[in-house]
C-alpha cells in the first residue's frame, strides 16, 4: 500500500460487480436530476448530493448496502462521507460514471 493510495479512484466497473453480488444493495446516483435524465446506470436511484438529507425516505435502513456514484468521483466521495456521518454503515464509493463501460439507461 503506497503513500498516495487514498487518491486512487475506484474502478466503477469492478465495483459494480460487487454491487450486483450484494443482496439488497442500492445503487445511488448523486448527480443532478438533469444529469441523471441524460443517462444512468440501469437500476440506480437518484438523490442529488445537495438533497442527500432525503436519503432516509428512499433508504430508511442505515444497514442497507449503498453503492454511490456521480460523474467524476468528487461528489460520490462527498456523499459517502455524508452518508457515513448520517449513520449508514455499508457505503461504497464507485467513483465516476465517466469511466463506466456498460449499458446506459435513459
Amino acid at each position: 500500500m503506497g503513500l498516495f493510495d487514498f487518491l486512487k479512484m475506484p474502478d466503477i466497473n469492478e465495483e459494480l460487480e460487487k454491487y450486483k453480488a450484494t443482496p439488497g444493495a442500492v445503487l445511488l446516483d448523486v448527480r443532478t436530476d438533469e444529469e441523471y435524465a441524460e443517462g444512468r446506470i440501469p437500476g440506480s436511484k437518484n438523490i442529488a448530493l445537495h438533497e442527500l438529507n432525503q436519503i432516509k425516505s428512499a433508504v430508511p435502513n442505515p444497514g442497507t448496502p449503498l453503492f454511490v456514484y456521480c460523474f467524476s468521483g468528487a461528489r460520490s466521495r462527498q456523499a459517502v462521507s455524508g452518508l457515513k456521518h448520517m449513520g449508514y454503515t455499508h457505503v461504497t464509493d464507485l467513483g465516476g460514471i465517466n469511466r463506466y463501460h456498460g449499458r446506459m439507461e435513459r
